[in-house]
């Protein structure tokens, strides 16, 4: 997927994976992998930094936990402010979906 498409939607999509579960960057990663049938394949340097801007703003929170493999991992959830964007974020997404199915429904 083109870079600019997801430009505007990347925050929406980080809290929509988050709000089921807190998990780590790998496992956001390949969630959106596997949710979008492999059209969000975004790598490392395009998910941190965005995790870290949504931490710093309030909507996440993060922990390190120490699990398997030789490093703790710093797992990230929503807090109740990321709650809310993430029932506005959607609603205006659905509006905004709604609107461009209009306008690009054709007509018999």
């Amino acid at each position: 997927m083109r870079r600019e498409v997801l430009k505007g939607h990347l925050d929406l999509l980080l809290l929509s994976v988050v709000d089921d579960q807190p998990l780590h960057g790998y496992s956001i990663i390949r969630e959106l992998r596997q949710r979008s049938d492999g059209a969000f394949d975004l790598k490392d340097g395009t998910i941190y930094p965005a995790l870290h801007r949504l931490e710093r703003s309030g909507l996440l929170r993060s922990k390190e936990i120490i699990g398997e493999g030789p490093r703790p991992r710093r797992v990230y959830s929503l807090t109740a402010k990321g709650q809310e964007a993430l029932r506005t974020q959607s609603d205006v997404w659905l509006e905004f979906h709604t609107a461009m199915d209009k306008v690009l429904e054709k007509t018999t």
